[in-house]
């Protein structure tokens, strides 16, 4: 009798067991299908609508049509209407150039240009081993026609964009020398290394590094110039970050690293509002004052490195008020075509839980650019006020005393002191020993070929955010 009963419970449970599945599963299922309804539904009607328009145009336009270009710029309309500022839509062309740039390569000419108010394209940049240096091409020159088509009916992106393509094809340029001369040249385009760090000792004893953007060559480059510097006796050191528009976060992040001490350097917070850290930095700091200069093109994970630096570094903020971009934008997505889409995944937080997205970094000290731009385009360092304030404020927290630079300067609100005290004055200052590397004891600086790719070298893209998806003709 009992055995009975233990069954009939047995199966008087199992019952209800499978009616609550069942009723489970259905409430489930009814969610996900009240969910998926409208979606199907809003699908349909943009496929439908794409379909009508294409069908329409295809039996009545006089032209022909080119699928290849029809089908990237559908993606281009794509990511333009959802809204976000920094979504991109890049053809197979267009992310294979991304490509390069984030690997420090390039395929065109080599050199870099502005649209100045001559309409001319002024070279502002030739790089080194490319086509452009072997034939001897100078910074301040003119292009003044590229095959045929006067420059002055072209948009800058428009210039980049024809001096560049694929190796071994030929481009013909019009060439204004310095002494006025034209001439005209066909050049071969060809593989070229662009440098994201460029460096200098300035008045033999102060540190000059400019990071043109954060990309997978940076941390290396950065690396070797700092330790350089600190060997050759900088006493202090200016970053130079103007015209930054930023790159890859976790290049940032690891360049961050190297230069404070230990903090939390950053979060990112997606759409329901959690927050994820995106690094944080280890007890091995510079033992030198940092100052960074910024401008208003100043921007993204460059915006993170100058906070990082003046907030866990003392350094101190020169120039003008950045751009504030502090949203993240995920890795470019590759589609199968070869095309690839960048859209923003997060917003960036600072360890205090604020933000500079649409506000930019106030500096500690002004220092505009001159009314013509000049500063930051053809004069050297020597010649830049910009960099020439700079310099005086790395004087000033150095403890050594200048005239015309004010030493009474002090950070913005809520911003650390500068951090001095590992820094001597005046005749007499102690240098590095031979061999001893920029850092505070614990850290050591990378061995030679230690740590950084090798000249030349690319390290590998990965998978990293980045913070900066500019179009490939212009960015960084």
């Amino acid at each position: 009798m009992n055995k009975k009963i233990s069954i009939s419970m047995a199966l008087t449970i199992a019952i209800i067991a499978m009616t609550v599945t069942f009723s489970v599963t259905m409430i489930l299922a009814r969610q996900v299908f009240d969910s998926t309804i409208p979606s199907i539904k809003e699908k349909e009607t943009m496929y439908s609508k794409l379909a009508e328009i294409d069908k329409y145009v295809r039996a009545n336009y006089y032209g022909d049509i080119q699928d290849a270009t029809l089908n990237d710029m559908i993606g281009h309309g794509y990511m333009m209407g959802i809204g976000d500022a920094y979504s991109s839509y890049y053809s197979a062309k267009q992310y294979a150039e991304l490509v390069d740039i984030q690997n420090g390569k390039l395929l065109g000419i080599g050199v870099e240009v502005v649209k100045d108010s001559s309409g001319y394209a002024r070279i502002t940049k030739v790089y080194e081993a490319s086509p452009a240096s072997d034939l001897g091409l100078e910074v301040g020159g003119f292009i003044t026609a590229i095959d045929g088509a006067e420059v002055k009916g072209l948009t800058a992106a428009n210039v980049t964009a024809r001096l560049r393509g694929e190796a071994g094809t030929s481009v013909t340029i019009t060439y204004m020398a310095l002494d006025g001369t034209t001439s005209d040249f066909t050049l071969n385009r060809s593989k070229y290394s662009i440098p994201s760090v460029e460096y200098q000792m300035l008045e033999d004893s102060y540190g000059y590094v400019k990071i043109l953007r954060f990309d997978s060559t940076t941390q290396g480059q950065l690396s070797r110039a700092v330790d350089d510097l600190y060997q050759r006796g900088a006493k202090a050191y200016v970053f130079d970050l103007r015209d930054n528009e930023g790159g890859l976060l976790e290049v940032a992040i690891n360049s961050i690293d190297m230069l404070v001490p230990e903090g939390t350097i950053a979060f990112a917070q997606d759409k329901e509002g959690q927050k994820t850290l995106l690094g944080s930095s280890d007890d091995n700091a510079m033992d030198r004052p940092m100052v960074v200069l910024v401008n208003q093109n100043t921007a993204s994970s460059a915006e993170l490195f100058a906070y990082s630096l003046r907030q866990i570094g003392g350094a101190q903020l020169v120039g003008t008020t950045t751009r504030g971009k502090g949203t993240i934008q995920a890795e470019p997505h590759r589609m199968s075509d070869g095309s690839a889409i960048v859209f923003t995944t997060a917003m960036l937080v600072l360890p205090d839980g604020t933000t500079f997205d649409g506000t930019g970094l106030t500096v500690d000290v002004e220092a505009a650019a001159k009314a013509d731009g000049s500063d930051n385009v053809l004069l050297g360092v020597d010649k830049d006020t910009q960099v020439q304030k700079a310099l005086g404020v790395a004087k000033t927290m150095a403890g050594v005393t200048t005239s015309g630079v004010q030493s009474e300067s002090t950070p913005a609100e809520g911003g650390d002191a500068p951090a001095t005290s590992e820094a001597t004055s005046g005749e007499g200052e102690a240098t590095p020993a031979e061999g001893e590397a920029g850092f505070t004891e614990g850290e050591g600086a990378p061995a030679e070929g230690e740590d950084a790719p090798a000249e030349g070298e690319d390290a590998p893209a990965g998978e990293q955010s980045t913070l900066n998806e500019s179009e490939p003709a212009a960015q960084e």
